[in-house]
């Protein structure tokens, strides 16, 4: 079972201990990523494995380089409203076949599955990109 021990002496930032880790997150996002920043790059960095998976399952082979740029908006209240995914990786696909891949990742990634279906990421894609 996963565990973090957070741990915040004084102020908005907290230091986040993970098995032999250590992981700076301030609340201000003044001296470290801020809580929405580190969300979003745990989606991101957990659906790049996801997308690996996903592209031998899916017969799209080894995806080669993968870079994806992770975008949050804000409701009113500056809390998360909805994230979007732009996509791009060096292997060429056609559409159908990059579809089925983006659709097995996000039924692989644990990130994806932790977020109310709101939150589930918008995607565009390029493949071919590198």
């Amino acid at each position: 079972m996963p565990e973090v021990t957070t741990t915040s002496e004084e102020g908005y930032s907290a230091e986040n201990d993970v098995r032999d880790f250590s992981l700076t997150i301030d609340a201000t996002g003044e001296e470290a990523p801020d809580t929405l920043e580190t969300l979003l790059a745990a989606y991101g960095s957990c659906y790049v494995p996801a997308l690996r998976v996903g592209g031998e399952q899916r017969d799209a082979g080894d995806l080669g380089k993968i870079e994806i740029t992770v975008d949050g908006d804000l409701n009113d209240d500056d809390k998360l409203d909805a994230v979007s995914f732009d996509i791009k990786w060096e292997a060429e696909t056609d559409d159908e076949t990059a579809q089925n891949v983006i659709d097995r990742a996000f039924e692989l990634c644990k990130v994806h599955d932790a977020l109310k279906d709101s939150l589930h990421a918008e995607t565009s894609v390029e493949t071919g990109a590198f």
